[in-house]
């Protein structure tokens, strides 16, 4: 039987049990418990989330503009921004503020992200999965092609 060990507890899967199975059986056992913070669900939900096409990106606007500028000054772009979680012993609740791609079936691709969101999130950590809320706060526009500049010497019409 093999151990893993952590900063807070010596886990040990429990006889017949494995880890990482729905609904938290293998997070609290008879040798100690597991703890997974707020943070580690973000980021799996986040990185879940980001991988169902027709999502363009998240957070609210205001989340957003403080993501552009922790960009400009070199700092991380958060997988996190446009998540929160609340993560109890065996439960885990999201809620994620999408920006979606125009023409996108909002309908659909909310169902696709929370399914996703849902499979990773349990998988990856045994919790049960309670809700998934999503806000959809925006829809990314197709930016028009700009005419080019003709070239200098052609000329404009033939």
């Amino acid at each position: 039987m093999t151990e893993t060990r952590t900063s807070t507890a010596t886990v040990e899967p429990a006889r017949g049990r494995s880890l990482g199975t729905q609904g938290g059986s293998g997070l609290m056992t008879e040798r100690g418990r597991t703890t997974i913070a707020d943070e580690v669900v973000a980021k799996i939900a986040g990185m879940a989330a980001r991988e169902i096409d027709g999502v363009h990106d998240f957070g609210t606007g205001t989340a957003r503009a403080f993501g552009a500028i922790r960009g400009a000054l070199g700092g991380e772009d958060g997988v996190t921004r446009g998540m929160s979680v609340e993560v109890g012993e065996r439960q885990a609740a999201v809620d994620i503020h999408l920006i979606v791609e125009y023409g996108v079936a909002i309908p659909d691709l909310a169902q696709a992200v929370r399914s996703h969101v849902i499979r990773a999130v349990e998988r990856m950590c045994g919790l049960e999965v309670t809700e998934v809320n999503i806000a959809v706060d925006d829809v990314h526009l197709p930016r028009q092609q700009e005419p080019q500049a003709p070239e200098d010497g052609e000329p404009r019409v033939q």
